[in-house]
């Protein structure tokens, strides 16, 4: 089928950050066309509003003549086109972002996600469109879009168009693999030096766990695309059959400081081509790009596939003993450090992440579909294996809805999602749902006997600040001297004294704050201390006086050295490993 639209990128005056915009809509019927640009973009569920980025717009008949148009929503226009068999449009985009789900302008590179920037016909949502690249002849495109000619893509309607984001650019690096029967894509673009052996040996491990563990691909060929920078970043966004993922500083990517995370997102990101691209909450299925697509379900879109990520490191080799609980203690961290698991249920956090999902909101009000998502899919799949001595797990869980709903182009519900971890555990799970995804029981009591199980044992380690394990609070410096309360424990020693979130901390015992409230802590280890503590306005005195109490403590798993024979077997149903290796 011939596109019905298409669309003109146009590289120009890359300095003033605006991408132009040519589309045309052809075989127009009736007097009105209205245009619509995403609210959102599917990996990141909050409104991001992209319409705000549009400077100008204009639209023109097929002879020329220009017609008038106006919004009907913040992000809907309409064009009065009567007698018009074609209508153009031209408008630009401001592109400064450079983020995993952003556009961005350069003088190095064109880097878009369509979903940001491009217009659709709300009627022809599933009509081919054709995007043509008006960029530097010598440059590539990576993208997982067909290019049947040069500097042109084409999909088969706007989903397939708004999920397939691309790099435009003279300096990209490029490798292939094949694994699995699919082809893998490598693309760096910035300043980068792969050592290709290394990554695409560690790539070629992951990558063929997880096609084995699923079954089979949901695409023929696949593409990382990576934006690497050269200061800190760490982002990353899924697609069907591509990721796009800023990782920096570029001189640490290949070191053990960076190089675990570097793997880690990009195992995420991947499972994410069974997990939410193609076994889709019926939610989302098809997404609605105009407003807000609620789904109590994040617990499994992302929590699986962040707990998924981490397991095909360590069961494929990529990842050893200590990176794979270095990241479930950082879950552990994030989980026992966040009162606000005692107060919103990962689910209902799931429906929130369009309200803030995204922010930190409130204190203590919500918890993370990540975080908590990730400590229950490591839960339920213990407990799977604990009930059916060790013969099936999550991943089987998983597999059999990639196989019963994303194959049959189906979106399934909570409870298909229940249902099929019932029929392999054999035993009735609704406690568990009540309890733990829809409540706010304490998961540690559980939590520690399911780890037991599997031979793993957690060690209490005291917080290394003082002020976070003796007196409960956490800070930052935001202007290098002075400490900014970021978190208070409820009902700690800090709270009782009446300290609370923002208040800034100038001096401890009358001594004035460079940055070293750790230090002087420590320094008056067993002692009241005195802290001068500006709050709004006022200037007071708070007296701290350690206790006994602890706050923030640190769990650290590990392999139990008393093991049984049966809790050896139990982890390696588990994790695929010898508990010895």
């Amino acid at each position: 089928m011939e596109p019905q639209t298409t669309y003109r990128l146009i590289f120009d005056r890359p300095h003033r950050k605006f991408l132009d915009i040519d589309m045309t809509v052809n075989d127009v019927v009736g007097n009105k066309l209205r245009l619509q640009l995403p609210a959102w973009r599917p990996g990141r569920y909050e409104l991001a509003h992209f319409a705000k980025n549009v400077q100008r717009f204009s639209a023109f008949g097929n002879k020329g003549q220009e017609l008038s148009h106006r919004k009907l929503t913040k992000d809907l226009w309409e064009i009065d086109c009567e007698g018009c068999s074609s209508v153009s449009v031209s408008y630009n985009y401001y592109s400064e972002t450079l983020n995993a789900g952003s556009t961005y302008v350069s003088g190095s590179q064109l880097y878009v996600n369509p979903v940001n920037c491009l217009m659709y016909v709300p009627g022809r949502i599933d009509m081919p469109v054709e995007v043509r690249l008006d960029i530097p002849t010598d440059w590539q495109v990576a993208c997982a879009m067909k290019q049947p000619k040069e500097h042109m893509l084409v999909a088969k309607d706007y989903h397939e168009l708004a999920d397939s984001p691309f790099i435009a650019s003279g300096s990209l690096q490029h490798c292939t693999f094949e694994e699995g029967g699919v082809l893998f894509h490598l693309w760096f673009q910035g300043e980068f030096k792969p050592e290709w052996e290394r990554i695409t040996g560690d790539f070629r491990k992951f990558c063929g766990t997880q096609i084995a563990t699923m079954g089979d691909f949901p695409v023929k060929e696949y593409h990382f695309l990576f934006q690497i920078r050269t200061h800190s970043t760490y982002h990353g966004v899924e697609h069907c059959n591509s990721t796009v993922i800023t990782l920096g500083p570029s001189y640490d990517i290949l070191k053990p400081v960076l190089y675990d995370e570097f793997l880690g997102i990009s195992s995420h990101e991947l499972f994410h081509a069974w997990n939410v691209k193609a076994l889709r909450p019926a939610d989302m299925l098809p997404y609605d790009y105009t407003h807000e697509n609620y789904t109590r379900l994040g617990y499994v879109t992302e929590g699986v596939t962040t707990y998924a990520g981490d397991l095909m490191l360590y069961r494929s080799g990529a990842f050893n003993d200590y990176d794979f609980f270095k990241n479930i203690h950082k879950l552990f961290q994030r989980h026992f450090h966040n009162y606000g698991r005692f107060n919103l249920s990962v689910a209902d956090s799931s429906f929130d992440t369009w309200l803030d999902g995204y922010d930190k909101g409130i204190p203590d009000r919500k918890t993370s579909i990540y975080t908590e998502g990730a400590m229950l899919a490591m839960m339920l799949d213990i407990s799977m294996l604990k009930d059916t001595g060790n013969r099936h797990g999550l991943m089987g869980a998983m597999r059999l809805l990639y196989e019963r709903f994303a194959k049959q182009g189906k979106g399934y519900t909570e409870a298909d999602y229940r249902a099929t971890i019932e029929e392999l555990a054999e035993r009735d799970y609704s406690q568990f749902f009540s309890d733990y995804y829809h409540g706010t029981t304490d998961m540690e009591p559980l939590l520690t006997e399911l780890l037991e199980y599997v031979g793993i044992s957690v060690r209490n380690i005291r917080s290394r600040l003082y002020f976070e394990n003796r007196f409960g609070f956490k800070v930052s410096y935001p202007n290098g001297t002075s400490a900014e309360l970021t978190e208070v424990a409820p009902m700690s020693i800090a709270d009782r004294a009446g300290l609370r979130i923002g208040d800034e901390v100038t001096a401890i015992n009358g001594i004035s704050l460079q940055g070293n409230l750790k230090e002087w802590c420590k320094y008056f280890m067993e002692e009241p201390i005195d802290l001068t503590v500006i709050t709004g306005d006022d200037t007071h005195k708070v007296e701290l006086a350690p206790t006994e109490e602890r706050y923030y403590r640190t769990r650290w798993p590990e392999k139990s050295r008393t093991a049984t024979e049966a809790q050896q077997a139990a982890f390696k149903a588990w994790t695929g490993r010898d508990f010895g290796t």
